[in-house]
């Protein structure tokens, strides 16, 4: 039994701790966006290769010589 004189002030230690770690991951913007940068990666992506291609296209080709 007294155990449970240790093991709450314990657990309510860690629980503050707990919600002070998630208010500051809040207040710090950890959760703004968390596909953004990934739907991003693809955008750059798609349009390096975009522009890869139409530079090909502009460029004369040897059998156009």
């Amino acid at each position: 039994m007294e155990i449970i004189y240790l093991l709450i002030p314990l657990s309510l230690v860690l629980v503050g701790l707990i919600i002070a770690g998630f208010y500051w991951a809040v207040n710090s913007d950890q959760f703004d966006d968390l596909e953004g940068p990934a739907y991003r990666i693809l955008q750059d992506l798609d349009e390096l290769d975009q522009k890869r291609q139409s530079a090909k296209k502009t460029q004369p080709q040897d059998s156009d010589l």
